[in-house]
């Protein structure tokens, strides 16, 4: 079935579905609170990795090599960036005293809140932008100003 753009409606819908029924599987097999093992937690990491290269198949399939390069980037940056988190959940988890148990349920509505205000906000930011167009170049403004100033900061410092 091949697709003339990624951002179709029917893909987009599809993809959505698709992380919705995954999310509610998660939720569902791990209704009962318990402390995951490390063997457990690389089965379910092997698991959700093979789905994604199952998904970068599909992307090869239907929109080629280039855009399946381009999502497996993405897709290890994106798991790259995301260690350091691990650092910031144990920090949490240890500061709130959570026990071992209860971290994945509060883990997966964490990450899910997370989800949620992160599709907010990009709606909201288009919204804003379709109908104040000018404020982009006040955030551009501020944006490049913020950065350069950090910048300039960053290489001024004494060492």
């Amino acid at each position: 079935m091949p697709f003339e753009t990624i951002g179709s409606p029917a893909l987009w819908g599809g993809f959505l579905a698709f992380v919705l029924l995954m999310l509610a599987l998660d939720l569902g097999l791990h209704r009962n609170a318990h402390e995951v093992s490390v063997n457990e937690a690389a089965a379910w990491s092997a698991v959700w990795i093979a789905l994604s290269a199952a998904f970068g198949g599909l992307v090869h399939h239907w929109f080629g090599r280039e855009r399946a390069l381009e999502f497996a980037t993405g897709y290890v940056i994106e798991k790259a960036l995301a260690v350091d988190n691990l650092f910031v959940f144990l920090v949490i988890f240890a500061a709130f005293s959570v026990p071992t148990a209860l971290q994945h349920r509060v883990l997966f509505w964490a990450i899910l809140g997370a989800l949620v205000m992160r599709a907010a906000f990009i709606l909201a930011g288009g919204a804003l932008q379709q109908r104040f167009h000018w404020l982009l170049y006040i955030c551009s403004r501020w944006a490049s100003r913020w950065c350069c100033s950090s910048s300039a900061r960053r290489w001024s410092s004494p060492a």
